[in-house]
C-alpha cells in the first residue's frame, strides 16, 4: 500500500511540473553530455599516448644534394659521414639510450615517397637521387630524445634532427584543450541543472504542501514524506543520463565510425567498450545530483 502511494505522488508531482521536469531532463542531459565527453576525450589522449609514445621515433636525416639546411652548405653528406653517424650511433657510448636503428637508403626514400605522394603532381618531378639518406631511431626510453638531439645536432653532415613527438604533441594539445573546454561547460551545466532541480523538487513540495502537512499530523515519517519528491528528481536526472549516453553513443557512430576511422585509419580510437566505462559514471553522477537537489530543497519544505 505504501509503495503504491508512493508511486501516485510521484505520478502526481510529475504530472503537475511537467514544463520543469523537461527542463531538467535536458540540462541534466546537456551537463552529463559534455562530461561523457570529457572523460571520452581523456580516454583517447591516453591510447593514444600508450600506443605511440613506445612507438615514436627519432629521425636523423642526412644532408640531401643542394640541401638549403645552414648546417649542410648545400653539400651532400658524403659516405664518410654517413658512416660516421652510424657508427656513433652503435657505440657503447649510446647503448643505454639506442634501443633498435634502421638507416633508409636513397632508394626506400624514394618508394616510401611514391607510396605516400604518388598520386601528387610533387612525385612526378622528384627523383631518388633528390632525397637523402637518414636514420629512424627507436629509444630505450623515448622520453630521452633530447639526448639524441643533442648528441647529432651540428655533426657534419646531418641536416636535421626530428622526433616524431613534434608531430603528435599538437594533436594530444587539441584534444586535452577540448576536454579541459567540456569540463568547464559540464562545471557551469552541472550548477544549473542543480538549481533547476532544486527548484522543481521545491515547487513540487510547495504545490503539496497542504497534503504533506496531513501526513506529518498522522504520523508520516521523514522519508515517506520526502521519498516521492526525491524519485521525481531521481527520475528526471537518469532520463537525462539515459540520453547524455544514447548521444555519446550516436556521436561515436557517426563521427568516429563512419568518419575519423576511415581518415585517420593508424589511430585506435575509443568506441563502445570505453563509453561502458563511462556509461555508468555518468547515471551514478545524475543520482548524486538528484541526491544533492533533493536534500537541499526537502530540508525546508517537508521536515517533519
Amino acid at each position: 500500500m505504501k509503495t503504491r502511494f508512493i508511486l501516485s505522488e510521484v505520478g502526481k508531482g510529475l504530472s503537475r511540473n511537467k514544463a520543469m521536469a523537461v527542463s531538467v531532463v535536458l540540462v541534466t542531459f546537456v551537463s552529463l553530455l559534455f562530461v561523457g565527453f570529457s572523460a571520452l576525450a581523456q580516454m583517447q589522449v591516453s591510447m593514444m599516448k600508450s600506443e605511440w609514445y613506445d612507438k615514436i621515433e627519432v629521425t636523423i636525416f642526412m644532408c640531401a644534394k643542394e640541401d638549403q639546411v645552414a648546417s649542410c652548405n648545400k653539400a651532400e653528406a658524403t659516405e664518410e659521414q654517413i658512416q660516421a653517424v652510424a657508427e656513433k650511433l652503435q657505440s657503447p657510448q649510446l647503448a643505454n639510450y639506442v634501443k633498435e636503428v634502421h638507416q633508409e637508403s636513397k632508394a626506400e626514400a624514394y618508394e616510401n615517397f611514391q607510396r605516400l605522394y604518388g598520386d601528387s603532381p610533387l612525385a612526378t618531378w622528384t627523383t631518388e637521387d633528390m632525397l637523402q639518406v637518414s636514420f629512424r631511431i627507436k629509444l630505450v626510453d623515448p622520453q630521452q630524445y633530447r639526448f639524441i638531439e643533442e648528441e647529432f645536432t651540428g655533426t657534419p653532415g646531418v641536416a636535421q634532427v626530428q622526433d616524431q613527438r613534434e608531430i603528435v604533441e599538437p594533436l594530444f594539445r587539441v584534444v586535452d584543450n577540448l576536454k579541459l573546454i567540456a569540463l568547464a561547460l559540464a562545471a557551469v551545466m552541472i550548477v544549473a541543472a542543480i538549481l533547476l532541480i532544486t527548484t522543481t523538487i521545491r515547487l513540487s513540495a510547495m504545490s503539496r504542501e497542504k497534503e504533506t502537512t496531513i501526513m506529518r499530523y498522522v504520523g508520516a515519517s521523514s522519508l515517506t514524506i520526502q521519498l516521492p519528491f526525491m524519485i521525481e528528481g531521481a527520475l528526471a536526472a537518469l532520463l537525462g543520463a539515459v540520453l547524455a549516453v544514447g548521444a555519446l553513443r550516436l556521436g561515436l557512430h557517426l563521427i568516429i565510425n563512419n568518419w575519423l576511422s576511415g581518415e585517420f585509419f593508424w589511430i585506435r580510437f575509443v568506441g563502445m567498450k570505453e563509453l561502458l566505462i563511462v556509461a555508468p559514471g555518468l547515471v551514478l553522477a545524475a543520482i548524486v545530483l538528484a541526491a544533492i537537489a533533493s536534500g537541499v530543497s526537502l530540508a525546508k519544505y517537508t521536515k517533519v
